[in-house]
């Protein structure tokens, strides 16, 4: 069972948005060998539930699998049923929270001021997304931390190699990093999996203390 402990100690999460069933298995696999290991798969990308499945399939318990932009209970519970082990949400519906507990998987739904993240804690969060984060940066985070230190943050929006690791020493348990990491719209070779492997571990070095 997937844990806070074990996001924090990988604090990358690749966020795949759109995934082609034609090559989700060969990007996740160059993820993987970079040093990935929570992947996102979100939810409005077309048969989102058999592409889960494959992945579970096909990388078993060596891959932390979540869906990510889950906007309802319904949606929760087909994507935990193809093998999600947590769910993300860019805003916050407290039945999609019920629904991802009930299951024993992780809660991380999104909100932005102070009023929605402890709103969304004391609804069954066990990570509360910050999105979205680049519009007001890692300071933000510090300073949501100071009322607020026993909320795990999980930051996504405009995350990139160069400010990551100032939103991990602002107080964030992990990052989300879309298009800036994985971008399946650019990966057809083996050249291109190579440079997404390279990339990923350019990411997790930089985050290995």
């Amino acid at each position: 069972m997937l844990t806070i402990e074990d996001v924090r100690k990988n604090p990358v999460v690749a966020v795949i948005r759109h995934a082609a069933p034609e090559t989700i298995i060969d990007t996740v696999r160059a993820l993987r060998e970079g040093g990935i290991h929570s992947i996102e798969l979100t939810a409005e990308t077309r048969g989102i539930a058999g592409i889960i499945e494959s992945v579970r399939n096909e990388f078993g318990d060596n891959l932390n699998i979540g869906a990510g932009t889950v906007l309802d209970p319904e949606t929760a519970k087909e994507v935990i049923s193809a093998g999600a082990e947590f769910i993300v949400s860019p805003t916050m519906n407290t039945e999609t929270i019920k629904v991802t507990k009930r299951y024993g998987k992780l809660a991380i739904p999104g909100a932005l001021t102070p009023t929605e993240i402890l709103t969304a804690y004391e609804h069954g969060a066990d990570i509360v997304k910050v999105f979205p984060a680049s519009m007001f940066g890692p300071s933000y985070i510090k300073n949501v931390h100071g009322p607020l230190p026993q909320i795990p943050l999980m930051v996504t929006g405009g995350i990139t190699l160069d400010n990551m690791e100032e939103y991990i020493k602002a107080g964030s348990v992990a990052v989300g990093v879309g298009s800036n990491l994985a971008d399946p719209r650019k990966l057809h070779s083996e050249e291109d999996f190579k440079a997404l492997r390279e990339k990923a571990m350019s990411f997790t070095e930089k985050l290995a203390y």
